[in-house]
């Protein structure tokens, strides 16, 4: 009796050899993303040991007095630190679930539109927002949105016998403002992430229900949400390690002006923002080198850690 064989290939570096000799061409392809990514995230690595120095441009890396945790000292002491940390951590986890809520419902509804001429449309129109650059978003808000007495907004309270707001001077409602703006910015792309994946369901799944029954609704529920979940759970994890990076342009263009609005800064002050400021009235790059270090740190935690508790519901469902 004949049976096939299966070559086995060593671990170490023989198996890299064997790997790299039997898929080089698409090592190739990769080769241009994998060299930026390189140069741009892994070659600054040893930079990071300015956090941990009074650093100074005629000393170099090498020739700044090491101070050891003062730079983070500095930030965990701050008035700033909770500040920045709450509306940084606010507006990004609220950013995430509204764009996940908004881009499955935008998947799923565009999935039962039948006219595909119709969800090209509809899709480039919700894709667009992406491409927009955040500082002309955020100069549009300021100007043409919400200024002091005028703007859109304040143009439709009047028709209805509201009194005009001062928006730039009301700094409550902006962080609400902000996370509505990277949802419009963020929905359109990760809904076409939902959508291929829900065009990659097999379709006797869906025969099947109609055979036994199944409404529209029913479908939906028992077969596309279940099917959507994994691809959920990869882009919220991938989101949440940027967790206390916040949208620098947009912010910045909001509180900076012009004109400049430091009002809005009790809701709007982000870590980005700060570090900016810190580093454009001290020159103190070694404290903005220390906080870029604990937001890396942070979101690698919970990336961990999120990752471990969606596997804890389903092996599929993590990323590693």
């Amino acid at each position: 009796m004949l049976t096939k064989t299966i070559p086995k290939t060593n671990k170490g570096v023989k198996g890299f050899l064997y790997e790299m000799q039997k898929n080089w061409v698409y090592y190739l392809m990769a080769f241009p993303a994998l060299l930026v990514v390189f140069l741009v995230n892994y070659l600054p690595y040893p930079g990071m040991i300015i956090a941990f120095q009074d650093f100074h441009f005629v000393r170099g890396i090498w020739g700044s007095d090491f101070v050891g945790l003062a730079n983070f000292q500095f930030f965990f002491q701050s008035i700033f630190f909770f500040r920045t940390t709450f509306n940084t951590l606010w507006i990004n986890l609220s950013t995430i679930f509204f764009v996940t809520l908004t881009s499955v419902i935008i998947a799923i509804v565009l999935n039962e539109i039948r006219k595909k001429m119709a969800v090209r449309f509809y899709q480039n129109a919700i894709f667009f927002p992406h491409f927009l650059s955040a500082v002309v978003i955020g100069h549009l808000l300021i100007h043409v949105l919400f200024p002091t007495q005028s703007g859109v907004v304040n143009g439709i309270l009047r028709t209805f016998g509201f009194e005009p707001v001062s928006w730039l001077l009301t700094p409550e409602p902006w962080l609400a403002f902000v996370v509505i703006t990277n949802v419009w910015r963020g929905m359109g792309f990760t809904s076409i992430v939902y959508l291929a994946t829900i065009s990659g369901i097999d379709e006797e799944m869906f025969e099947a229900a109609d055979l036994d029954g199944a409404g529209r609704l029913q479908r939906i529920w028992f077969i596309t949400l279940p099917m959507l979940i994994p691809a959920i759970c990869m882009m919220v994890l991938l989101s949440i390690g940027t967790v206390l990076f916040g949208d620098f342009g947009l912010l910045r263009s909001i509180i900076d002006g012009p004109p400049n609005n430091p009002m809005l800064l009790p809701r709007l002050d982000i870590i980005e923002t700060f570090v900016f400021r810190a580093i454009r009235e001290t020159v103190d790059f070694g404290t903005a080198a220390a906080i870029g270090l604990y937001q890396s740190i942070v979101g690698f935690i919970m990336v961990i850690a999120a990752n471990w508790i969606a596997k804890r519901f389903d092996q599929n469902y993590g990323l590693f």
